[in-house]
C-alpha cells in the first residue's frame, strides 16, 4: 500500500513580488507612516469639495461687504464707488453706492454660504456683480493700467485676480444647474474631483 505525501499548496502569486498582490504588500510595506492621516484627509476635503467652494468664497464676500460699512476701512472703497458712479452717470450719491455695495457683497456671501435655497440667487448676483468689477478695467483705464505698459497697477491686479472667484463659482454653479435639471453627478456624495475607480488602501 503506497502512501502519498499530500503538501501544501501554495497560490500562485503568493510571495510573488512581480504579482498584483505581492506589489501591493510592497507597497504597504513602504508607505510613510502619515500616508493613511493623509489618504483620510484627502477623502474628506473631496467629499466636501463644493461645500468648501461655497463657503470660503462667501466668507471672502461677507468679510469685503461688511469692511464697505465702516468709513476708509476697506482699500477697494473709493475704487468701487468711482467705478458705480461712472456706471449711474453720477445720479446716485456716493454714499448709497458705498452702502448699496456693501449690502450687496454681504447678501451675495451669506446667500453662498447659508443654504441651497439661497445659493442660486447669490450665483446670479455675483456674475453680476463681477460684469461690473471687470468692467472697472475699462471704465477706469488710468487707475488700472501703468501708463505706457499693458501691465495692471495694484488696483488693477486687485480686480484681476477675481478670476479665482469667477472659476471658484463656475464651478459651483455648473454642478448646482446639472442639479436643477436632473442631470445628477454620478459622483454625487463620494467627492467632486474623484477620478474613475475609488481611493482604495492598497
Amino acid at each position: 500500500m503506497s502512501s502519498h505525501t499530500v503538501e501544501p499548496s501554495l497560490s500562485p502569486t503568493s510571495g510573488n513580488p512581480e504579482s498584483p498582490a505581492g506589489k501591493r504588500e510592497l507597497d504597504r510595506a513602504h508607505r510613510p507612516p502619515g500616508f493613511r492621516f493623509l489618504r483620510r484627509l484627502a477623502e474628506l476635503v473631496d467629499a466636501h469639495a463644493l461645500t468648501l467652494l461655497r463657503a470660503t468664497v462667501g466668507i471672502v464676500f461677507v468679510g469685503f461687504g461688511v469692511l464697505k460699512l465702516f468709513p476708509s476701512a476697506s482699500p477697494a472703497e473709493q475704487l468701487a464707488v468711482d467705478a458705480a458712479t461712472k456706471m449711474t452717470l453720477g445720479l446716485v450719491p456716493e454714499t448709497v453706492l458705498l452702502l448699496s455695495l456693501a449690502a450687496l457683497e454681504t447678501a451675495i456671501g451669506i446667500g453662498l454660504i447659508a443654504s441651497r435655497r439661497l445659493l442660486r440667487p447669490a450665483l446670479v448676483a455675483f456674475f453680476l456683480h463681477m460684469g461690473g468689477v471687470f468692467s472697472t478695467l475699462f471704465l477706469l483705464p488710468d487707475a488700472m493700467w501703468q501708463p505706457h505698459s499693458p501691465a495692471p497697477t495694484m488696483e488693477g491686479q486687485y480686480v484681476v485676480k477675481n478670476v479665482v472667484l469667477v472659476a471658484v463659482c463656475l464651478v459651483v454653479a455648473a454642478h448646482e444647474w446639472s442639479r436643477g435639471s436632473g442631470r445628477r453627478s454620478r459622483g454625487r456624495g463620494r467627492g467632486l474631483f474623484r477620478r474613475q475607480g475609488r481611493l482604495r488602501e492598497r
